[in-house]
């Protein structure tokens, strides 16, 4: 009974106790912990005003520096873009004259072959009957674009793609079409077809869909043997097996326009003093 009883009158150690009455008095001869934290407190949020205030303060200060700047930059910009509009104007404009000049030499010049040089080379608007050959991406097609080609050669998406226009262009011009065009575009024997990403390129024009291809010469014998053709046939597969919608129909006049930027590489005189201006007139696209 006299251990129960001294543990229940000295339940802390010794140890404890003067470790407690020490901390007590220490406590007592500083500052209230509660206090202590108080003022650290408000230090720390006097510290972050003082920041907020200095940075609002510059900002205040260089923000009419930087709306300045920025208007001078849009104003370069602007003027920029105004000169390269006036630059482009006149570069098309110059564009325009040279190739007028080349196509009066070639009308002019070349002897009592000179409207057929011009029409070959497609120095000159040309209208007649013809066939009109409409290609488009299919109804489903992905709109971002498909992957690679399969090795068939043919569209692995509901897309055209410019090696089927290439095609369907060589078709016509075998099937005895005179003159061609792709949405305005008049092809010549230096045209080119070609693709960049997902964009068909007529002679570095990007073009869109539908694609619409107009051929002069005879409409019905045309359209018949283009069909007939093996490159006819291939936009027939692309149709059953990818979607692709083409539709191809004879036509009473077609109008195509005279090619743009035409060089003239090669003058030569011939009989008579008249001089004869050439540009490559090999049909094909490449």
């Amino acid at each position: 009974m006299s251990l129960l009883t001294n543990v229940m009158d000295h339940s802390l150690d010794e140890g404890y106790a003067e470790a407690a009455a020490r901390r007590g008095s220490e406590g007592r001869r500083g500052l209230p912990r509660t206090l202590r934290g108080k003022l650290v407190l408000a230090a720390g949020l006097l510290l972050a005003a003082g920041i907020v205030t200095i940075g609002a303060d510059e900002a205040r200060i260089s923000a009419p520096k930087l709306a300045k700047d920025r208007e001078k930059l849009i104003d370069r910009i602007e003027s920029g873009n105004s000169n390269a509009d006036d630059l482009q104007k006149s570069l098309d404009r110059l564009r325009r004259e040279v190739d007028d000049r080349q196509r009066q030499a070639l009308e002019e010049h070349g002897g009592d072959k000179g409207e057929l040089l011009a029409l070959l080379s497609g120095a000159t608007e040309v209208k007649g009957p013809g066939v009109k050959l409409v290609v488009n991406d299919a109804k489903e097609a992905d709109q971002g674009g498909g992957g690679p080609r399969q090795s068939t050669g043919f569209s692995d998406t509901g897309r055209v793609r410019d090696r089927d226009l290439q095609r369907v262009v060589n078709g016509l011009w075998q099937s005895g079409a005179e003159a061609v065009s792709i949405n305005g575009q008049r092809l010549t024997a230096l045209s080119a077809i070609r693709a960049a990403g997902d964009a068909i390129l007529v002679d570095n024009k990007p073009l869109v869909p539908p694609y619409t291809v107009l051929a002069v010469g005879d409409g019905r014998r045309l359209s018949t043997t283009f069909q007939d053709s093996a490159d006819g046939q291939y936009l027939h597969v692309l149709h059953e097996n990818y979607g692709i919608r083409t539709s191809i129909s004879a036509a009473g006049e077609v109008r195509l326009p005279a090619a743009p930027s035409l060089i003239v590489r090669t003058a030569e005189p011939i009989a008579g003093g008249a001089r004869k201006g050439g540009a490559d007139t090999g049909k094909g696209t490449s």
